[in-house]
């Protein structure tokens, strides 16, 4: 049952937020001395900048299924899902099973190992642009290799990302170019400007090795893509003689091969991460043979590509267990479709009341937004209020749902249609109580 919230007839959001944030603290005693004490050796008692909000962020203790329970001993409905890693929920019984067996054959063997080579082999069976495939250890990982092979292979230099985009913990571009990012020539497009990314890519043409685009920006908020927007990418690279990347790294699970089989286009370079390690730590790029092979150790001229964990026994066998016998084609089909009718209803109570308040996004993968009107790039996104924001998640979890702080959700395979009908309860309850402050 959705825990119900009384909340005085506060007058605006400021107030509203600030006894939402008095009831957090109040709830949260062990979350908030295990918060404290963890800062004593890591930077504001944080190492994934992501999972920090204030006035502090809830510590998980135990996971099972689609649900979580936080040191207060409070159980929630896993909405979040790991930022799409979470795909298969909390210690799924057959994954468990498999990285068990695993366990009992020695972990890191210094070798080759009998999964690889099946967990690649179902990788380029299911993306369209993958004939060859490597691994990583995330997706940040996968990103660099992808962006460094392409500089390598057309011997250019520039590489063009999007206003919005995120790519990992060194390429990121909420705000431009950030002081963290890797030591790239960078040029910044407008996602989903036709016009202004296609003369980006004329005035660099002879410079541009490759041209990095999230289908939809899930670090920016779920912001899709146009399709015609990526034809013209792939069109437009081709003709300048530059790589076409797809970072399907959250991407990836919205069909059984991506939102470049969705969309029938297909890329040069395609990075992934996330689910497909089955839950581990993972990531991998891969695409057309020409480029791939320049990493092929047979070569005088190959290119070295290292990482001891690159091949790691317990992700290679929760990966071939979760796309060989969970996420099925026929699991991502219905798993997606099971998200567009969550949006929908979702949508459909907003749009109700009049509110300033939509969810977006594609498939599993859903974000809220507080600001009417269309949302095609990050710009339209910041204009989006973010005390309503922050709002809406403590709410949620007082009420035993997790999402992100910023609004994100992805579904996961445990859950189930009244873990659905609890959200779309508890965003119910939201708006109507805080109506006044959402017209």
């Amino acid at each position: 049952m959705t825990q119900t919230i009384a909340h005085p007839a506060n007058a605006d959001v400021a107030s509203a937020l600030a006894e939402a944030r008095a009831d957090f603290v109040k709830r949260n005693p062990k979350s908030q001395k295990l918060h404290e004490d963890a800062c004593a050796s890591l930077p504001g008692g944080n190492t994934r900048t992501v999972l920090f909000y204030g006035p502090f962020p809830v510590t998980m203790v135990k996971g099972q299924g689609a649900n979580l329970w936080d040191a207060d001993g409070r159980k929630y409905v896993d909405f979040l899902g790991e930022y799409t890693a979470g795909l298969y929920g909390h210690s799924h019984p057959v994954i468990r099973k498999a990285i068990d067996s695993a366990l009992d054959d020695g972990i890191n063997r210094g070798a080759h190992n009998q999964m690889e080579g099946k967990l690649a082999s179902l990788i380029c069976a299911r993306f369209p642009s993958v004939e060859l495939v490597r691994f990583t250890n995330s997706g940040t990982e996968a990103n660099l290799m992808a962006i460094t092979v392409a500089r390598a292979f057309t011997g250019r230099k520039k590489v063009m990302v999007f206003d919005g985009g995120y790519h990992g913990g060194i390429f990121t571009f909420a705000n431009g170019n950030s002081p963290v990012n890797g030591p790239f020539d960078f040029v910044i497009a407008p996602y989903n400007d036709a016009a202004g990314t296609k003369k980006l890519i004329n005035e660099n043409a002879k410079d541009l090795a490759v041209v990095a685009i999230e289908p939809m920006q899930g670090g920016g908020g779920c912001i899709a893509a146009d399709e015609s927007f990526l034809k013209m990418l792939r069109e437009e690279t081709q003709k300048v003689g530059a790589l076409l990347l797809f970072d399907e790294v959250m991407t990836s699970r919205l069909s059984p091969g991506g939102i470049q089989a969705k969309l029938n286009i297909t890329p040069d370079l395609t990075s992934l991460g996330k689910y497909i390690g089955g839950g581990m730590s993972f990531g991998a790029f891969g695409g057309r043979a020409d480029i791939m092979s320049r990493f092929d150790p047979r070569r005088a001229d190959a290119l070295p590509h290292a990482g001891t964990f690159n091949n790691n026994i317990l992700t290679m066998t929760a990966g071939v267990v979760g796309l060989e016998q969970l996420y099925t084609p026929e699991a991502a089909v219905k798993l997606n479709a099971a998200g567009d009718k969550l949006r929908d209803r979702l949508n459909a109570v907003t749009r109700d009341k009049g509110l300033s308040m939509q969810f977006i996004g594609i498939g599993s993968m859903i974000c809220v937004h507080f600001v009417k009107g269309p949302i095609k790039s990050v710009q339209d996104a910041k204009k989006a209020n973010q005390d309503l924001g922050e709002l809406f998640f403590l709410d949620l979890l007082a009420r035993g749902i997790y999402i992100a702080r910023r609004g994100m959700m992805a579904l996961s395979l445990p859950l189930t249609e009244a873990d659905g009908d609890q959200l779309v309860a508890a965003v119910e309850e939201f708006a109507e109580s805080r109506k006044r402050l959402l017209s």
